[in-house]
């Protein structure tokens, strides 16, 4: 069990913004963040995050809380196990009851692994030649923390010495059952690199082979603390310089990263052995760094760098696409000692867009007429995920390369709102102020229910009755929290703020006694004289408890 005072502490030390980015891609918005929510088929980004209140909220589908809430609710998660995901993320130690006997194999576990794996490298002189030839030196061995993993049965043995169970090893991805029912290593006679979180932690590993293995590369099996869809090689070494220089290298492999490091090119991180996927952008947007694909020029990293520019420019990022064609990849000029030319192609990139459309006409034949036509379908299809300004800006780019009269290629426009969404979302600032003022202080809840009644506001009733009743988490108050046009008043502003709201109430309440016909003259004289008199003494500055006329 964890311990009450250990879950205080990282609740004091968590950032909402640091946690939730590390699942969405966030994007400032004034004082806050907004994200498209995941809780819902959101297509504009619903969700706010406040850092000043620690709290999200979704405007669409009312979704919110605090960062464990977030995680429960993403992940699917206990509490606990929420507590222990959140401290992973922010690199924080919990700390267990005495009587929980229970290790928890996402912590020293895999740091053991990794200096028993960072040891044995020096006493395997195939895996230090290999990695000589290559051109890495020992300076990189030591930054990327470089290791061998040995024979099998010496991985469990090394496990068992430790004091680590089956279950314990399983869970952490460095054990496997095969069918026999036996235990065996994941790792077996390869060369070693430790993939560690954005903060440092160290959640997994991949293993290169040296001994013509069939599988070139292997990683760590999707676990609770790994999931390579939402990870890049090397980020935690390259964060400082990605937010210094703004841009971001993406490269295919452990060997690029490492070797591209080594020479100076700091920002480069790696997928692992996947896809550029949509888990993978609050990484690359931290800080909105320039993207730089960094992909082979085979057909296999051509297809994965159009794949990944689709996705990069659809959601407005900038960046470009360098290809290596031939048997030289990064790693290779590096070690060749060609950095110019490498310096140069990373400073010039092929623009995403125009990347992907030149892409796109690739794979048809523009001699023909209705291979033309598709190809421009295809194309004016892609121009269509982009944002209105950027796509505009391409048609005279792809008027050119399909030798057409750009009147031919029409983008549409995005769909208007339906008839009456702006009024069904207005809101009443100055009620909403005066709801808000009263949620954060609620030392001023009695004495402005003295003078106002919830039937005074025409728009935001529901919202002080749920006040009242105590309902603070109800979402309709909470998205108040993150508003950053509803101001929260001091108790002399909020005085200043009811006095016209109060007038302005009660000259209603005139007019809407004229109409009513069943009143006598003599009541509705008495009503107005009434209601005049509180008008009065309110712009005297005086306040004026309130009181319903049907009990006049």
């Amino acid at each position: 069990m964890i311990e009450q005072s250990s879950i205080e502490t990282l609740k004091q030390r968590i950032d909402i913004v640091d946690v939730i980015g590390s699942y969405l891609e966030l994007k400032r918005s004034g004082a806050n963040f907004k994200a498209v929510c995941p809780f819902h088929n959101d297509t504009t980004p619903s969700l706010h995050v406040s850092p000043s209140k620690q709290i999200y909220h979704c405007f669409a589908c009312g979704a919110g809380g605090d960062a464990i809430k977030f995680v429960m609710e993403y992940e699917k998660l206990t509490y606990p196990e929420a507590i222990e995901r959140i401290a992973l993320i922010s690199n924080f130690s919990l700390t267990y009851a005495s009587n929980d006997a229970e290790r928890k194999p996402d912590k020293k576990l895999l740091e053991q692994l990794n200096l028993f794996f960072t040891q044995n490298l020096d006493k395997n002189p195939e895996a230090v030649s290999y990695l000589q030839q290559r051109g890495i030196g020992q300076s990189s061995i030591e930054k990327f923390e470089i290791g061998y993993a040995p024979l099998s049965y010496v991985t469990l043995n090394f496990l068992k010495q430790r004091f680590f169970t089956s279950k314990e090893a399983i869970e952490a991805g460095v054990i496997g059952i095969n069918d026999n029912g036996n235990e065996y290593a994941r790792f077996i006679e390869r060369i070693t690199f430790p993939i560690c979180s954005q903060s440092g932690k160290i959640v997994g590993f991949g293993g290169r082979t040296i001994t013509n293995h069939p599988s070139k590369y292997v990683n760590s099996p999707q676990s609770k603390i790994f999931n390579k869809s939402r990870l890049l090689y090397g980020y935690h070494l390259a964060r400082e310089s990605i937010i210094k220089n703004k841009k971001i290298i993406i490269c295919e492999g452990y060997l690029d990263v490492v070797m591209l490091h080594q020479a100076g090119f700091n920002e480069a991180v790696a997928t692992l052995g996947t896809a550029l996927t949509n888990d993978h952008l609050p990484l690359l947007t931290r800080g909105e760094p320039k993207v730089i694909l960094s992909y082979d020029g085979d057909n296999a990293g051509v297809e994965a760098a159009f794949k990944a520019a689709k996705l990069l420019s659809s959601h407005n990022i900038e960046g470009g696409v360098v290809l290596f064609s031939g048997d030289m990849d990064p790693a290779d000029m590096v070690q060749k000692g060609i950095l110019d030319k490498l310096n140069a192609f990373y400073n010039n990139p092929k623009e995403f867009v125009e990347f992907c459309l030149e892409h796109i006409l690739t794979k048809y034949n523009l001699r023909d007429a209705h291979e033309k036509q598709k190809a421009l379908e295809e194309a004016v299809a892609y121009l269509r995920t982009l944002s209105g300004t950027l796509a505009y800006s391409y048609v005279g780019m792809l008027s050119s390369m399909l030798n057409v009269k750009s009147n031919f290629i029409v983008l549409g426009t995005r769909k208007p709102l339906k008839r009456g969404a702006i009024e069904n979302n207005f809101e009443d600032i100055l009620e909403l102020s005066i709801i808000k003022t009263l949620l954060l202080k609620p030392d001023l809840v009695d004495m402005t229910l003295d003078i106002i009644d919830a039937s005074m506001f025409k728009v935001h009733t529901e919202e002080l009755s749920l006040l009242l009743d105590g309902q603070k988490e109800h979402p309709s108050l909470r998205k108040l929290l993150v508003l950053d046009n509803v101001e929260v008043y001091e108790e002399n502003e909020l005085i200043n703020a009811l006095t016209p709201f109060l007038i302005a109430f009660y000259r209603e309440e005139i007019e809407k006694i004229k109409k009513i016909s069943s009143l006598s003259f003599e009541k509705k004289s008495f009503l107005f004289r009434k209601i005049w008199d509180i008008i009065e003494r309110l712009k005297k500055g005086e306040l004026v408890h309130y009181e319903s006329f049907s009990t006049f």
